[in-house]
């Protein structure tokens, strides 16, 4: 940045703070309404970093500032050089923009919140939950804290009691959304503490699904943060509420058991847990999350990746880790399909190529991993990273090391691994 580009990111940090001070919300709490990071926050009021637009947007709304923050951000880019690429808002986006200042009109100006509000608010979040896992997070991150504050701004004005509850439904899920987003930029703190309130928010809703639904994104969370038994808990607390009704979370629950028996090295309990999971699908009944679909439907090709990815770990089974993950690879073949999410692809292949090192394999383990490492930074999400991660300490340790080819591999893994989804925008 010019000298000039310098001093007016100065002055939009400076206004960002001294309207979250006059609005009485800390760095923390205005960093925990954008799921972001509060290190993020005080860099942009520093202005050392130049948030972008969709973030200004975000922050704006979050601090009732009337569009002044995005005005000064749009004054910013127009005085800096324009960047390679830049261009006019196409008519589809327009559109989209407009719709969404429709949509929050509307539920602004509600008296008692109608059926046609409700249905607004559901087809949001719905629609939400069905991206997430097939869009890069920077497209889903501002359209998700609007809907979770739409949501928590009707919740804090007296609503029925049938609509209070589906509401809180619903900021569960939203707030649920957040942590995984959390998670997904590396933030483990974070994640949990919108798990937590994703939690409470299950509660006041008293939805036994959406509970289990939470715990499982806890141990999620707590087994790609390196923590096992953490993410082995999570996981037996969120079957004490599974029901003879409960859906694709009676799946999840004991597929996210094998892996953190596997990270503990427990084979046996792996292969228990991976045998229930399997047994759990044949009894199967639809739920209200499961209809929601996207993130909140544990799908047979999710099973499949997390099956391959639990017996990945244990070094006598090897060959069913492989089947496992060939079969997880194929069912995530086609992008078209609904149950389709660019990061479990990624871990599916990252599991296989694990599995070819652990058998000497490199070419077949290069070929594995291949399409992983061609993956844009927006999409080298935390699991993905953590999953390249392990093949490169595989390859390290393996029979393989001395090879010119393998240090190729390690090397190209290593550059991947440098520009997470976490490093954007920071």
């Amino acid at each position: 940045m010019t000298d000039d580009d310098d001093d007016m990111e100065a002055l939009l940090g400076a206004e960002i703070r001294q309207r979250r001070i006059a609005a009485r919300l800390s760095q923390q709490r205005l960093a925990a309404r954008l799921g972001v990071d509060q290190g993020l926050i005080s860099k942009i009021e520093n202005g050392v970093k130049r948030p972008s637009t969709a973030l200004v947007q975000a922050i704006d709304e979050a601090l009732a500032a009337g569009g002044c923050l995005v005005t000064m951000r749009v004054e910013a880019a127009e005085a800096a050089p324009a960047p390679a690429g830049q261009r006019d808002l196409s008519g589809e986006e327009m559109v989209l923009m407009a719709a969404r200042r429709a949509r929050e009109f509307a539920l602004a100006h509600q008296g008692a919140l109608s059926e046609d509000a409700m249905e607004q608010i559901r087809d949001d979040v719905r629609s939400l939950a069905i991206a997430y896992p097939q869009r890069p997070l920077p497209t889903i991150l501002g359209p998700l804290t609007e809907a979770q504050e739409a949501i928590f701004t009707l919740l804090e004005n007296r609503q029925r009691p049938q609509q209070a509850r589906e509401l809180y439904a619903l900021a569960g899920v939203t707030t649920g959304l957040l942590a995984k987003a959390s998670h997904d930029l590396a933030s483990p703190r974070t994640a949990m503490t919108h798990a937590r309130t994703a939690f409470l928010c299950a509660d006041n809703a008293d939805h036994d699904a959406l509970r289990s639904w939470i715990r499982g994104l806890q141990s999620l969370i707590a087994y790609w943060d390196h923590r096992p038994n953490d993410a082995l808990r999570y996981a037996q607390l969120g079957a004490t509420h599974l029901s003879p009704r409960s859906g694709t979370v009676a799946v999840w629950l004991p597929a996210s058991e094998a892996r953190a028996w596997a990270a503990l090295g427990n084979a046996a309990e792996t292969r228990n847990a991976v045998d229930r999971a399997e047994r759990a699908r044949d009894d199967l009944q639809d739920d209200d999350l499961d209809t929601m679909g996207g993130i909140c439907f544990f799908s047979v090709a999710r099973q499949l990746y997390y099956a391959a990815d639990a017996l990945s770990w244990l070094p006598d089974e090897t060959q069913a880790a492989e089947r496992y993950g060939a079969a997880a690879v194929d069912a995530y073949h086609d992008p078209t399909r609904p149950e389709w999410a660019f990061g479990d692809q990624a871990g599916s292949h990252a599991g296989l190529a694990h599995t070819r090192v652990a058998r000497a394999e490199l070419d077949g383990a290069a070929e594995a991993i291949g399409p992983v490492l061609d993956l844009p930074p927006d999409r080298r999400i935390n699991g993905v990273i953590h999953s390249v991660q392990r093949v490169h300490a595989a390859l390290v340790r393996s029979t393989l090391a001395e090879d010119p080819a393998a240090r190729d591999l390690s090397e190209r893994i290593e550059m991947f691994a440098r520009t997470p989804a976490a490093a954007l925008g920071r």
